[in-house]
């Protein structure tokens, strides 16, 4: 398993070894060791797994709240995706900054996501199946989200705000700079 530093170096790209054969190829998603091993001690408690039907489906940007913040670990099962973490630590050198990476089943990449970041993504192609980790359970009350496309931040998503398949919750949330006192 190679593990990758992004332009912001607390998220991750984690890159899992394929074995292939005639048969096709087998792959160890999820190793603790390999990722301690890597700085990501994180106590995964949760899995949660997302389908969207059309292309252009835009989810986020979504995170919790001390005291039950959660870091996420993503990979696509099925489709594409154009995977995005905002840095929203007020105290952080990388505020209000993001990274995005495109993970799809195919290359089986995954993306690690810390504490203090909000997350979205984009399907770049229809019938996307999306499986994450969580270090925390969901939590109502503690759940948030900011504008998926915050001028502020300025994300370069592939679709525009006509284009993009959204949930009211997900339309409706405040810009960052609205949001109050988060991390």
């Amino acid at each position: 398993m190679d593990v990758i530093e992004t332009d912001i170096p607390d998220v991750k790209r984690i890159i899992p070894k394929r074995h292939g054969d005639a048969r096709g190829w087998f792959s160890e998603t999820f190793r603790v060791d390999a990722l301690e091993r890597a700085g990501i001690v994180v106590p995964f408690v949760q899995d949660n797994q997302s389908f969207s039907a059309p292309q252009g489906t835009v989810r986020g940007l979504h995170f919790q709240i001390p005291p039950q913040p959660q870091a996420k670990l993503i990979r696509v099962l099925s489709g594409a995706i154009l995977d995005i973490a905002v840095d929203i630590r007020p105290t952080s050198p990388t505020y209000m900054t993001y990274v995005a990476v495109r993970l799809d089943a195919e290359g089986g990449e995954q993306l690690f996501i810390p504490h203090g970041f909000a997350h979205g993504f984009c399907t770049l192609t229809p019938d996307v199946m999306v499986a994450y980790k969580v270090d925390s359970y969901y939590s109502p009350s503690h759940d948030r989200g900011i504008l998926w496309n915050d001028p502020d931040i300025g994300i370069e998503w592939p679709v525009g705000e006509d284009e993009a398949v959204l949930s009211e919750k997900d339309r409706k949330a405040p810009r960052l700079r609205d949001a109050g006192k988060l991390f």
